[in-house]
């Protein structure tokens, strides 16, 4: 049972995709993330990359973010999603998009940017190192932008090579066998927040 921990919507359940295809951020792991960020979410632009059930997002927007894109290549995931939009009562806080999160990336204006990103894409893809260099070409994260990864790997930063020099890192964690990193955008050379 998944459930919204905080904000607005505490305690609203939220569906997930029935099977195996998806694997739902623990509550502990969903903790643990949302107490490391829980004083920097207010009026943030939120990115759900690999959406699956959208609990990510909607827990971020429970707590003060201002609205999420939700992105997935399922159309199954979205309409959960969708559904859980409505549950909390964030539907129209929110865009939803069918696709494949490098053709997203290929195509995404610049628009305002994002300033927090969710990739917790299914451990097998093995595409948060690719999914962040996608990103930052794309130019779509806004320096000072959030970047929360969760992998089952722990060599993240080693994947994104000269990139992560423009991060900081504000937490790594490992609970079981998933594998938290949670990242602080600095932005390119003269480029304004």
């Amino acid at each position: 049972m998944m459930r919204i921990i905080t904000g607005k919507a505490k305690g609203v359940r939220l569906d997930t995709l029935p099977g195996d295809a998806t694997r739902p951020t623990s509550e502990r792991v969903k903790e643990a993330i949302f107490s490391s960020l829980q004083f920097d979410l207010d009026g943030r632009r939120a990115l759900d990359l690999f959406a699956g059930s959208g609990q990510l997002g909607l827990e971020a927007l429970s707590r003060g973010a201002l609205s999420c894109m939700f992105v997935d290549a399922a159309p199954e995931a979205i309409a959960v999603v969708k559904d859980n939009a409505k549950k909390t009562g964030f539907f129209s806080d929110c865009k939803y998009l069918i696709s494949d999160y490098r053709s997203y990336l290929r195509k995404a204006g610049k628009g305002d940017g994002f300033t927090l990103i969710f990739l917790d894409p299914p451990y097998a893809l093995d595409a948060v190192g690719d999914a962040i260099l996608r990103i930052l070409s794309s130019k779509v994260a806004k320096p000072g932008c959030l970047f929360v990864c969760e992998s089952g790997s722990p060599d993240l930063l080693e994947k994104i090579g000269d990139a992560a020099s423009k991060f900081d890192v504000l937490k790594e964690a490992r609970y079981g066998i998933t594998y938290i990193t949670l990242l602080r955008y600095r932005g390119e050379e003269g480029e304004q927040a």
